[in-house]
């Protein structure tokens, strides 16, 4: 049985530091129960990465959602979506009616203290964050295939128009090419608005079995975990789990990437995004930063790419992301994009990269297939 989306919510995402976890829970929750039609679920899973222990239950407690059996996953930058595929999972097998999944993360007050590299993390302890990953990675793609500081700017030029018409993004005004390359140096050759912005924030959806024909259903979705850095990743970082993950994802739901009407994509950085659509099978290796120069992943072309704006535009609170990427497929396959909309979604992507523990390449991967059936 493919289970159906009956609800999401979200809050808007942004440096809060006066709302605690618990106000940003409430809203995300309140909005997806009344999305759904329910006042109650059997089971939540919810995804947060630097929660203190019982930090769920604590940020739950206004909600109304007791006495249920609560999980909560941690699995890097994929922890919420990591959190929708184990509810939706749950439903399919029939161990829970009605599951809520959840994401939520309060950065701006956490993030500065939360981590400590372990002993045993080589890279993390000799000052190796994700911006100095990613610029490698960006590094390597420059010097094999020869892409221009402009075509890895255009990127956030277009997912930050995208963001100008998502009124829940933390950044709103769209920007140049000029502009983006003359901001100050994070990671060489990756500029700050190259770079997602921490964010305060949650996100929720309601799962279950198909009510009724006209339902967003998960078509399928896949989990990945990653392996040793070693001579089996032949390509840039994290090319190789999303490109394993995307495809178990494809083969369980039944399609191919030409297939798809949209897609939401973890876009951490601009190169981030580049070396997704190539692992994604939109296009081939060295053309992924192509796209955004020609339209091709812009609203109106043929294979949009973070139409919300994604994380350089909505911004990063990590637990909260995943399922901020699935709210945005279920309102596009809805038709309730307004500004943003991709005309005729039928059929959207949704991938969410989990980070990199030391020596591996990237903690987890989640890929999923949404299906819709027209504007409700």
């Amino acid at each position: 049985m493919r289970p159906a989306i009956w609800g999401v919510g979200t809050t808007s995402f942004g440096k809060q530091p006066g709302r605690s976890a618990g106000a940003l829970v409430r809203e995300a929750v309140h909005e997806a129960f009344a999305d759904a039609d329910v006042t109650e679920v059997d089971a939540v899973y919810a995804g947060t990465v630097f929660g203190a222990p019982g930090s769920t239950q604590r940020a739950l407690q206004t909600t109304g959602v007791i006495d249920v059996p609560i999980v909560t996953v941690e699995n890097a930058c994929a922890s919420g979506t990591t959190a929708f595929h184990e509810a939706a999972q749950a439903v399919s097998t029939g161990r829970y009616e009605r599951v809520l999944a959840l994401g939520f993360e309060t950065m701006t007050t956490q993030f500065a203290t939360a981590i400590v590299p372990e002993e045993t993390d080589r890279e993390g302890r000799t000052g190796l964050a994700m911006p100095g990953i990613y610029a490698m990675a960006a590094s390597r793609y420059v010097a094999e295939f020869g892409v221009t500081p402009a075509q890895l700017a255009a990127v956030a030029v277009k997912n930050r128009r995208h963001g100008a018409a998502n009124p829940r993004a933390q950044h709103g005004s769209v920007v140049t090419a000029q502009e983006v390359l003359a901001s100050r140096m994070i990671a060489d050759p990756l500029t700050l608005l190259q770079c997602c912005s921490i964010s305060d924030a949650a996100a929720a959806a309601v799962i279950g079995p198909p009510r009724h024909d006209r339902e967003v259903l998960l078509r399928g979705s896949a989990l990945c975990s990653g392996g040793l850095w070693d001579h089996r990743c032949t390509r840039v970082w994290g090319w190789n789990l999303i490109n394993r993950t995307a495809e178990l994802a494809y083969q369980t739901a039944g399609i191919g990437p030409e297939d798809a009407d949209l897609f939401e994509v973890h876009d951490a950085f601009t190169i981030g995004e580049i070396v997704t659509v190539e692992a994604l099978g939109l296009a081939k290796l060295g053309d992924g930063a192509q796209l955004a120069v020609d339209g091709t992943s812009a609203l109106g072309g043929r294979s949009p790419v973070n139409p919300s704006g994604g994380l350089l535009a909505r911004g990063h609170p990590l637990g909260a992301t995943g399922l901020a990427q699935v709210a945005e497929a279920v309102w596009q396959l809805r038709g309730r994009a307004r500004n943003r909309q991709v005309d005729g979604a039928r059929l959207a992507v949704v991938e969410t990269m989990g980070g990199g523990a030391a020596g591996v390449d990237g903690n987890g991967c989640v890929v999923a297939v949404l299906e819709g059936v027209g504007p409700t």
